[in-house]
C-alpha cells in the first residue's frame, strides 16, 4: 500500500531544512512505497529550494509550487489531487504532531478496511492537549465544540474536526477535493461535509501536539467568521452535484 504525505508550506525557510530531513528520513525508514509532496503556497522566502534540491537526490520527494499565495486549503487540495498513493495524508510543515502518527495512521488504514477517512483528535486522550496553557486549551476545545455542533459533525463521531492531521484513501480524497472550493482555514470543514455527502466512512485516532508553535487563529474573531463560512458551505454543498 503506497502512502502519499502532503506538507503545505508558506514562508517556512526557518524550518524547511529540518522538515525535509525529518519527514524524508521517516518515510525512507518506515515505508517501501511512498512519496513526500511539499506544496509551496506562494512563498516569498525561497523555502521551496531545499525541497527541489532533495528531489534531485530522491524523486520520491516532490515539490508543487505556484504564485501567488492562495491559502492552506488550496495547497492541501493541490497536493491531494496530485497524490498517487493508495492513501493520502496531510500534516503541517512544523511537524506539530510528530512523525510516529504517520505510521500509526498507515496501520489503521491497513487494519480498518471500512475507514475511508481517518481524522486525528486531541480529545481522545488525556495527553492530547499536553503543553497547552489552560486558557488556550479551553479556547480550543470550546471553538471545536461549537464548530462541530453547527456543522453537524456529531453524526460522524468526530471530536476534533480542526485537527491538522488527516488521512484519506486516495479514491476518496480525489472525489472530495475535486469538489472543494475553500482556499483557507475552513477547508477542513468543507472536506468533511463533502465526504459525508458522498457517504464515506470516518474513523478517529488520538494525537497530541508535541511541537508547539504560536497559533495563527484568533479564536474570537475567527470563530464568527468560521460560523459564517459553515453556513455558506452547508448551503452550497446541499445543492452540490458531486463530480
Amino acid at each position: 500500500m503506497k502512502i502519499s504525505l502532503i506538507i503545505p508550506m508558506y514562508n517556512e525557510s526557518s524550518i524547511i531544512d529540518d522538515a525535509v530531513s525529518t519527514f524524508g528520513n521517516y518515510m525512507k525508514e518506515h515505508f517501501e512505497d511512498w512519496e513526500l509532496i511539499f506544496v509551496d503556497d506562494g512563498s516569498a522566502d525561497g523555502c521551496g529550494a531545499p525541497v527541489a534540491a532533495a528531489h534531485e537526490k530522491d524523486e520520491r520527494i516532490k515539490l508543487i509550487s505556484y504564485q501567488p499565495n492562495r491559502g492552506k486549503g488550496y495547497a492541501v487540495r493541490q497536493g491531494m489531487l496530485a497524490a498517487s498513493g493508495d492513501i493520502s495524508v496531510f500534516t503541517d510543515c512544523d511537524n506539530a504532531y510528530g512523525t510516529d502518527v504517520i505510521g500509526k495512521i498507515y496501520d489503521m488504514f491497513a487494519e480498518n478496511e471500512d475507514a475511508d477517512i481517518i481524522v486525528g483528535s486531541r480529545n481522545m486522550d488525556k495527553t492530547g492537549y499536553e503543553g497547552y496553557t489552560f486558557v488556550r486549551r479551553l479556547a480550543s476545545k470550546t471553538y471545536i465544540k461549537v464548530i462541530n455542533i453547527v456543522a453537524g459533525f456529531g453524526k460522524y463521531g468526530l471530536s476534533d474536526s480542526q485537527c491538522g492531521f488527516k488521512g484519506f484513501r486516495t479514491y476518496a480524497s480525489k472525489k472530495i477535493f475535486a469538489n472543494c472550493e475553500v482556499d483557507r482555514f475552513a477547508f477542513d470543514l468543507e472536506a468533511i461535509m463533502i465526504a459525508g455527502k458522498c457517504g464515506f466512512h470516518f474513523a478517529q485516532m488520538p494525537v497530541k501536539i508535541i511541537n508547539h508553535r504560536e497559533s495563527k487563529v484568533n479564536v474570537l474573531k475567527d470563530s464568527f467568521k468560521m460560523l459564517s463560512d459553515v453556513r455558506k458551505m452547508k448551503k452550497r454543498i446541499k445543492k452540490l452535484e458531486i463530480k
